[in-house]
């Protein structure tokens, strides 16, 4: 299954801003057991790339991807990692240029019908809307399927169990990230809470997508 199916099957991605490997495993494995298979490692915090590799290597059920991803060497080293998509919160040429010659998939950040253009130019209709909630959030994403009727999204920013299933209701959009499926959570002793809002991220999904959405082959 591509990437972008995948995505969609889970509905939501985890934006993880990692700790230590161990713990983002630990995380990674709890989200899968009640179906949200897709997590976004962000490069924010030191660590990304090692966690990207430990959640490839145990918990393979797991979509993996790198996020935040602001210049070519960090595209280097979350593809060296194994990440299987690279997010960036805006359109940097040399980032989208390093990850698509190594021919993984990229979902660059837009807040602009210009920049949707410039990354259609590129063959890109998967896009990252951030910040979505301060730029218009579901108004906008209505704004923009007129005129790209072609082009999906994946909302981050603003975005929680309150407004989760609202975003999920948009035809053009494929999935949805947050971090607050993991906020704050620093020990294994959080896993409990990671669980519980995870099964019901899950069942938001499914509430909006049909029964098993969320693990939908």
């Amino acid at each position: 299954m591509e990437v972008e199916e995948r995505l969609r099957a889970a509905g939501v991605v985890l934006v993880l801003r990692p700790t230590d490997p161990t713990l983002a495993e630990a995380i990674a494995s709890t989200l899968l057991a009640v179906g949200v298979g897709a997590i976004e490692v962000t490069f924010r915090a030191a660590g990304a790339a090692a966690a990207i590799e430990r959640i490839r290597t145990t918990v393979p059920g797991v979509l993996v991807g790198a996020g935040t991803v602001l210049t070519r060497a960090q595209a280097s080293e979350a593809l060296e990692a194994g990440a299987e998509f690279v997010v960036a919160p805006g359109s940097h040429p040399d980032v989208i240029g390093a990850v698509l010659d190594a021919g993984i998939p990229m979902i660059p950040g837009v807040a602009t019908p210009t920049e949707v253009e410039a990354n259609l130019a590129r063959g890109l209709t998967l896009l990252k809307l951030f910040p979505a909630e301060v730029i218009g959030g579901i108004g906008m994403l209505r704004a923009l399927r007129g005129p790209y009727p072609g082009v999906r999204f994946v909302p981050t920013g603003g975005i929680g169990p309150a407004n989760l299933a609202a975003y999920l209701a948009e035809p053009n959009v494929t999935a949805c990230g947050g971090s607050w499926l993991a906020e704050g959570v620093t020990e294994p002793g959080g896993l409990s809470r990671v669980e519980e809002l995870a099964r019901a991220a899950a069942a938001i999904v499914a509430s909006v997508r049909g029964p098993g959405a969320e693990r939908r082959p």
